[in-house]
C-alpha cells in the first residue's frame, strides 16, 4: 500500500493517537502530541497525511505569524501548525480534543466583547430616541 522511505515511527504514532482518542471519549481528557519531538522521514509524513486526511474545519489565525488549525478526517484529531512572521514552522502538534484551545474564546475576550456590544447598543439606542426625551 505505502512504498516510500520511513523511520517506522508513523504506525506507533497513529496508535498513540488512537489511544488518546479513546481516552478523550472515555474521560474527556485532551492530549497534545508534539510532532517536532518525533523523528519523521518524508514517508512518515505522507502516511500521516494519507491516514489522517483533511476534515471539515480549517482555520488560520494571524498572531505574531500564522497558526493553521485543521481538523483531520478523524473527528477529534486536529493538526495545529505555528509559523513565524517569515512563514517558517515554529511548532507542529496533533491535538486530540473536541475543540482546540486556540479556537476557544478566552473569558477576558468575551468580557471585552460584551463591553463593546453594550457600547454599540447604547450608541444605537441614543440615535433612535426623539429629541427632548430624557
Amino acid at each position: 500500500m505505502f512504498s516510500f522511505v520511513t523511520t517506522g515511527n508513523a504506525i506507533p504514532f497513529l496508535h498513540e493517537i488512537k489511544h488518546a482518542l479513546e481516552h478523550l471519549l472515555k474521560t474527556g481528557t485532551e492530549s497534545v502530541i508534539d510532532l517536532g519531538a518525533i523523528p519523521f522521514a518524508p514517508g512518515d509524513e505522507r502516511i500521516l497525511e494519507e491516514i489522517l486526511g483533511q476534515g471539515e474545519v480549517d482555520a488560520t489565525l494571524t498572531i505574531m505569524g500564522q497558526s493553521h488549525v485543521r481538523e483531520t478526517a478523524i473527528p477529534g484529531v486536529w493538526r495545529v501548525d505555528h509559523l513565524d512572521t517569515n512563514g517558517a514552522f515554529q511548532s507542529r502538534f496533533i491535538e486530540i480534543t473536541f475543540l482546540p484551545n486556540i479556537l476557544k474564546t478566552q473569558p477576558e475576550d468575551a468580557e471585552r466583547g460584551l463591553a463593546t456590544l453594550v457600547e454599540h447598543l447604547g450608541a444605537i439606542e441614543s440615535i433612535g430616541k426623539p429629541q427632548g426625551d430624557t
